[in-house]
């Protein structure tokens, strides 16, 4: 069984907080979708590389986001992810938000993921390749 994968890092700023002096709710979405971007190229599939090889890359399907514990200004966190499900056309990936100082789990984001084909605009089956890099990293306690 794969490893979670580090994949970013930030500090949450005073910008960040909305009228009950934590992050707002719409703070937490660029940190994740940016964690997103990354996970595809940390395990070797980089969109630039999918559709030049396949003619195909991913996009979200669904997200959902666990608020579990409120941030602050000044407050450093890292995100990890992993794949915690694979579809035939689409697969799950799971971050989570984490004190960097504390290691306390403040938020979470579930997405699944379609192979797109961006001639036909549709979904498209998973190749072969993407599968097994997938695999390679798939973690089945989420």
């Amino acid at each position: 069984m794969a490893d979670r994968i580090e994949i970013s890092r930030g500090v949450v700023h005073p910008w960040h907080h909305d009228s009950f002096g934590h992050m707002n709710v719409r703070h937490y979405a660029p940190f994740f979708d940016d964690a997103s971007y990354h996970l595809w190229t940390i395990i070797g599939l980089p969109y630039s590389a999918m559709l030049e090889k396949f003619g195909v890359h991913c996009v979200t399907a669904s997200a959902k986001t666990n608020f579990i514990r409120e941030l602050k200004g000044g407050d450093l966190v890292r995100i990890d992810g992993a794949v915690t499900r694979i579809g035939s056309k689409s697969c799950t990936l799971l971050f989570r938000m984490i004190h960097a100082d504390t290691g306390e789990l403040h938020a979470t984001y579930e997405t699944v993921e379609v192979v797109f084909d961006p001639e036909t605009r549709g979904s498209a089956p998973m190749p072969d390749e993407v599968r097994a890099a997938l695999e390679a990293h798939l973690v089945r306690d989420g």
